[in-house]
């Protein structure tokens, strides 16, 4: 991608890297304040500062990408610096918590296939947006960018509606938590307040 903006092979390379160190600093960020501030509270921010990242990146792009490829060295500087804000953000939110929470919400008898099939599916989107990225970013251009924002701003609405908070919940109480929430208790069923007076 870098190459594709016009930064010569030395310089995507060396970029390559700087948004793998954004992405191992703020990885560390997550493990310093995921429990201080909750997996709702950094889905939630995470998302939109990816959101915000892949518009803007979307909107430079559309302004200053030039048609037979490439644009100006400092615009080009410009996406790589937002785009390791979008880098930071997936790595201290949704990248790490997508393996932690599916650990908490499932219960100890699914636990296992539920974290399998939810590493399979992170691969398999993995491998398919790694194959078919470069085809996009030719035929959509700036549009690949306001498309993967989009995506993300749908997750980010799912978040909002539909996670509840898992932060120092134990496994026992998770079965509540679903049965309280607005959405989840429609299919798990009503928390049946007479059984839990009686296990009291």
């Amino acid at each position: 991608m870098f190459r594709t903006i016009g930064l010569k092979e030395s310089a995507s390379l060396m970029s390559a890297v700087v948004t793998r160190i954004c992405a191992t600093v703020a990885n560390i960020v997550a493990m310093v304040v995921v429990d201080r501030f909750g997996r709702r509270k950094l889905f939630l921010v995470g998302g939109v500062q990816m959101i915000l990242s892949q518009i803007t990146v979307g909107v430079v792009l559309a302004a200053k990408f030039k048609d037979h490829g490439g644009m100006e060295k400092e615009y080009a500087y410009l996406v790589l610096i937002i785009m390791c804000v979008f880098v930071a953000g997936f790595a201290w939110s949704w990248g790490p918590l997508t393996y932690l929470v599916p650990t908490e919400i499932c219960p100890l008898e699914i636990r296992s296939a539920g974290q399998s099939i939810v590493i399979a599916v992170i691969f398999l989107v993995t491998f398919v947006i790694g194959q078919t990225f470069l085809a996009m970013l030719c035929h959509l251009k700036f549009g690949t960018f306001f498309l993967f924002g989009g995506w993300v701003c749908v997750m980010t609405l799912f978040v909002y509606f539909f996670l509840p908070e898992t932060k120092q919940l134990p496994m026992e109480q998770m079965e509540q938590v679903w049965r309280r929430h607005w959405f989840w208790k429609r299919i798990v069923g009503e928390e049946d307040e007479e059984r839990e007076r009686q296990e009291a």
